[in-house]
């Protein structure tokens, strides 16, 4: 286990954060990322990722480890490549402001969603209107897919930014393709984003000594599987949860 001091960084919520958390936990639930009570797993709902570099970063957690002037960095060379990119879709940004206002905005919000304060003030309001107002020409299919292409650019462009955890450009990934999902169900065109490997099923170390038998009980029968499969049972003998919840018990 490699473990690395943090917080890097200061924390704490911000106008939007709690909410897009709450949503994406109950996201990942129902998608079998997170145990069914991880709104009340302390390494998954705080705003300081975990030092242990085998558990992932949320990316609510993500200004605890890279702080404001690496998500500054990110968003800076993404407009950097919009603003030179084909005129059919930078000139959308253009009619709303010049490079720096995009990129103080688009920082904003990302260091709020990430952990870092309150920093995008009108929240999830102003995020919509600007989508509907501002963007909404490029809220299809053809607009998504060229942001999520100069987005991934940009990202494999910027390691430099992320520290050496490699589980930081997963929580980029994991945060971007959140948001992606959404706007695609909000506008009705394609989830097609590709940013990368996002962040895959959290495995919690379980100690059936020191759960009462309702709280094993409770356990999903994959839960239970794994946890016993780590301490060498053969879960092949035990065909269903009541067998699994049985083994545990005598464990």
């Amino acid at each position: 286990m490699t473990r690395v001091d943090l917080p890097k960084f200061p924390t704490r919520h911000g106008f939007m954060s709690e909410r897009i958390q709450q949503a994406y936990i109950k996201s990942a639930i129902e998608k079998g990322l997170l145990p069914s009570d991880a709104h009340r797993m302390a390494e998954v709902v705080s705003l300081t990722a975990a030092g242990d570099t085998s558990k992932p970063i949320q990316f609510w957690q993500l200004f605890s480890v890279i702080g404001q002037d690496a998500i500054v960095g990110i968003v800076a060379r993404f407009y950097e490549q919009v603003f030179a990119d084909e005129p059919w879709f930078s000139s959308v940004f253009e009619r709303v402001g010049g490079l720096n206002h995009h990129v103080a905005t688009q920082a904003s919000m990302w260091i709020d969603v990430m952990g870092g304060g309150p920093y995008y003030h009108g929240a999830e309001f102003r995020l919509s209107f600007h989508h509907t107002h501002n963007a909404m020409v490029l809220m299809n299919d053809k607009g998504a897919e060229r942001w999520v292409t100069l987005m991934r650019l940009t990202l494999d462009a910027s390691a430099d930014l992320m520290t050496d955890d490699p589980r930081v450009r997963t929580s980029i990934n994991t945060f971007l393709a959140f948001f992606m999902t959404k706007y695609a169900d909000e506008f009705a065109f394609e989830d097609r984003h590709i940013f990368g490997e996002a962040n895959g099923p959290l495995k919690r170390r379980i100690n059936f000594m020191k759960m009462t038998t309702e709280a094993i009980e409770g356990l999903s029968e994959q839960e239970l599987s794994d946890a016993l499969a780590e301490r060498g049972v053969d879960v092949s003998q035990y065909p269903d949860k009541q067998a699994l919840v049985g083994k545990a018990l005598m464990m």
